[in-house]
């Protein structure tokens, strides 16, 4: 029984570690990569409760830059199957929702320190084969993002927890942060590692259960996940993970009376779908049921007629092509002035034709595959499509490979149309698309830029002018959750830039943030009075 206010550790950011050549912590990991890349093939199971479920139908699980290479092989669950992992979410909410808060505190400080420590090198190697990031993306997101989710969230919990109203003489005002009355259904994506964590440690540190299904293809590392929250101390039933075709879940999960709250990461298309299943299903449903989601960009650089080339180079060739462009938050349009293009244009030709791009255990590769075939020809069709189009060049890359993995050379178009099916559609890939303005027109391009994309995720703008940073910042107001100045439009940290967009790019609830772990709480205000009436009688009554 809890008999005082407890203190949580201060949360800090977890160091990132460089890799750099011969250092003890990339003889590791290389290590760890190598061992995993060569152990017997794996069979992912379902988690559900205390069972670890194997069924008849498996999937191949394989690195994106070796395609060929059999990692393992994962298990494809029924409807029978979620719906017991529902039956036994519900069962531990029991237990899990009343237990004191300090406790799910300490599993999941537990866990951030067994993911700094004995867990890591398995997790970041697990996440460079499975989603082909460099050891430095995987160490940002796998390890670094993974422990600040973790660490901050808890401080973030206690917060809110004492976050109490005011009380008159006589009595006493109390809020009470109940979990939701049900289970949280989390959809995550491939690419973030640390997402895919979040999207499930969150609603659970609030005291909810969760049923979790990872994507297919980033299964490799969920399990790395599931390994963690078992050794830190997670009880059974209160994450589990299913591997079930999206439909299959869909039907049952968005039909039970105790569905109450989706987390999601993912496409658009896919979560304005989801809703409307929700909204359909809503008489079914025990409570108003909580979406949260972060879903596509169209994010964007924005240079003004001051900015340092070289600056907004580099903002382009790292906020473009690091991850191949996967990044919910990649830089995937651009706005240079006319005056500035030319050098612009020369430093980041250099820079990108300079990136080797290749498999994930060569540290001298920028850029690994993107993350299956059905990504890889999505992206190859755009480059075909671009070739064959008057009003666009190709400067950079435009050729692709999968005939051992995936890879697609980072490719730079130039448009004279702002309007360019590139400019405003999302790719999910390693394609920048720029279109050079008139120097003098910077208002204009920025009523340009707000009306061009459904999504408003990230952008940046660089400029060494603080009149057009102002001006900007205010014209800009709904076109980026995430707006970064003189800096590329990635990289968001856990406690620094909180995470999120609005418009078509999600309900802009910032993950690592507090205003995200309150979507997964329902108040309870008490009132207690001391010394009640006994007369019904009020005094303008005599």
């Amino acid at each position: 029984m809890s008999n005082a206010f407890y203190n949580v550790p201060v949360a800090i950011n977890e160091p990132v570690r460089s890799y750099t050549p011969s250092s003890a912590e990339r003889t590791s990991l290389l290590a760890k990569y190598k061992e995993m890349y060569n152990q017997e093939p794996i069979d992912v199971p379902l988690y559900i409760g205390s069972e670890q479920i194997r069924t008849e139908t498996k999937k191949k699980l394989s690195p994106p830059h070796d395609h060929q290479k059999v990692l393992g092989y994962y298990n494809i669950g029924t409807a029978e199957h979620v719906n017991k992992a529902i039956a036994s979410a519900l069962e531990a909410r029991k237990q899990w929702s009343a237990m004191p808060w300090e406790e799910r505190a300490a599993i999941f400080l537990k866990a951030a320190d067994l993911l700094a420590g004995p867990f890591r090198d398995k997790m970041n190697a697990a996440t460079m084969l499975a989603q082909s990031k460099n050891v430095f993306q995987a160490e940002i997101d796998a390890a670094c993002e993974m422990i600040d989710f973790f660490r901050f969230n808890v401080q973030y919990m206690t917060q809110i927890y004492k976050e109490q109203p005011q009380s008159m003489p006589g009595i006493w005002n109390r809020l009470e942060y109940r979990p939701l009355e049900g289970f949280v259904f989390a959809i995550t994506p491939f690419n973030f590692t640390a997402i895919a964590a979040n999207l499930c440690a969150a609603p659970a540190m609030m005291g909810n259960v969760v049923v979790w299904k990872p994507a297919d293809s980033q299964v490799y590392s969920a399990q790395v996940i599931m390994e963690l929250f078992k050794a830190a101390g997670v009880p059974d039933g209160v994450i589990n993970m299913i591997t079930v075709d999206g439909p299959v879940a869909g039907d049952v999960v968005f039909s039970h009376k105790d569905f109450a709250g989706l987390h999601f990461t993912g496409s658009t298309a896919v979560f304005k779908h989801l809703w409307k299943e929700i909204g359909n299903n809503i008489e079914k449903y025990r409570t108003y049921p909580r979406i949260v989601g972060e879903t596509g960009g169209k994010d964007f650089v924005l240079a003004h007629k001051s900015a340092i080339p070289a600056e907004v180079a580099t903002a382009m060739s790292r906020g473009a092509f690091e991850f191949q462009g996967q990044k919910c938050s990649a830089a995937s349009r651009a706005y240079i002035p006319s005056n500035i293009w030319p050098e612009v244009k020369r430093i980041l030709v250099e820079q990108v034709n300079s990136f080797k791009v290749g498999p994930t255990d060569d540290t001298s590769c920028f850029v690994n595959a993107v993350i299956d075939e059905r990504a890889f020809d999505k992206i190859a069709s755009y480059i075909d499509y671009i070739k064959t189009q008057p009003d666009a060049e190709i400067i950079t890359g435009g050729s692709y490979d999968k005939s051992k993995g995936y890879f697609i050379q980072p490719t730079t178009v130039v448009t004279t149309n702002p309007k360019f099916r590139t400019m405003c559609e999302e790719i999910f890939g390693p394609v920048l698309t720029i279109y050079v303005y008139d120097e003098n027109k910077f208002e204009e391009t920025l009523e340009l830029l707000d009306q061009t994309s459904e999504y408003a995720l990230t952008g940046s703008i660089i400029s060494q002018d603080r009149y057009a940073i102002n001006l900007a910042t205010k014209k800009l107001e709904n076109a980026a959750g995430n707006l970064y100045i003189n800096d590329k439009p990635t990289g968001a940290v856990v406690g620094q830039q909180p995470f999120g967009g609005a418009r078509g790019s999600g309900t802009n609830d910032k993950a690592g943030a507090m205003m995200n772990l309150l979507r997964w709480t329902s108040a309870r205000t008490i009132k207690e009075t001391f010394v009640p009436s006994t007369d019904y009688r009020y005094p303008f009554l005599g």
